[in-house]
């Protein structure tokens, strides 16, 4: 399997999936933290992807979406966008919305 047909496997196996540099425990960059932390505070289910770890899965990740940037979160098989993108999605409630619209859990938070 070359790198493009596992990220797609991983979009497509799993209902969220943030890659990022480092994993959720140890995040390796001040954006992929950011980005964990929103999903915790969350509490919805996701798979973390170390893009550091594979060859080929940094340059891999950004041809796949065409997005230049890591992190990068995928929703049902959808890109969602990076650390910029799900702050203000987060911070507007969309992010809550999305998820919730597409059957996946979400903290209720105050």
């Amino acid at each position: 399997m070359n790198v493009l047909e596992q990220i797609k496997n991983d979009v497509d196996s799993n209902d969220v999936v943030l890659f990022m540099k480092g994993n959720r425990q140890f995040p390796m960059c001040g954006f992929s933290g950011q980005v964990v932390q929103i999903m915790e505070y969350l509490g919805t289910p996701y798979k973390d992807v170390n893009v550091l770890e594979g060859d080929g899965l940094r340059d891999g990740i950004k041809e796949f979406s065409n997005w230049p940037t890591i992190p990068q979160l995928y929703v049902k098989g959808e890109f969602v966008g990076g650390c910029d993108i799900v702050r203000e999605m987060f911070q507007a409630g969309e992010l809550q919305q999305l998820l919730q619209s597409k059957g996946l859990p979400v903290k209720q938070t105050s």
